[in-house]
């Protein structure tokens, strides 16, 4: 085995090399349908899901520099690169195959106004689509979709 040099990028956490993690706020109910929507939609099983409540998403977060209490944004990492916002929603369509890789014709406006308006859903999330007191179990047939079922 090789030590990696400091220079070199460090996979976060829990993940492998090829691992491309979803991380999700699990009270949130909106997220937990973004959540269901990605097990019925990636057919190839290529996305692992975490919940950022968990041990997985807090190390995940802290390794990326994000608090650790405060979710604003789902993220998506792929290796050792994360994407927050209207780019990790856009990444993650973009693997899905038709007809949502073609969301990605969202990309011809500026990002900021992108993240724009990913901020006012994400930041009123709550207020819109309502919260869960806890964070749900996933059911059995969701086996190997998430994170800590390595």
């Amino acid at each position: 085995m090789t030590e990696q040099s400091p220079t070199e990028p460090q996979l976060p956490p829990y993940m492998e090399k090829h691992d491309k993690v979803i991380l999700f706020d699990g009270v949130c109910k909106l997220c937990n349908g973004w959540e269901n929507f990605i097990i019925s939609h990636d057919k190839t099983r290529q996305f692992k899901l975490c919940s950022v409540q968990s041990e997985q998403g807090q190390a995940i977060l802290e390794h990326f520099g994000y608090p650790r209490s405060f979710y604003e944004t789902m993220l998506y990492v792929e290796g050792e690169q994360c994407f927050e916002k209207s780019d990790a929603f856009l990444n993650i369509v973009a693997q899905l195959g038709y007809p949502w890789k073609a969301l990605n014709l969202f990309r011809i406006l500026p990002a900021a106004l992108r993240n724009w308006l990913y901020d006012r859903i994400a930041l009123n999330r709550y207020k819109l689509f309502g919260k869960y007191d806890y964070c749900r179990l996933p059911s059995p047939d969701y086996q190997g979709r998430f994170l800590d079922d390595h």
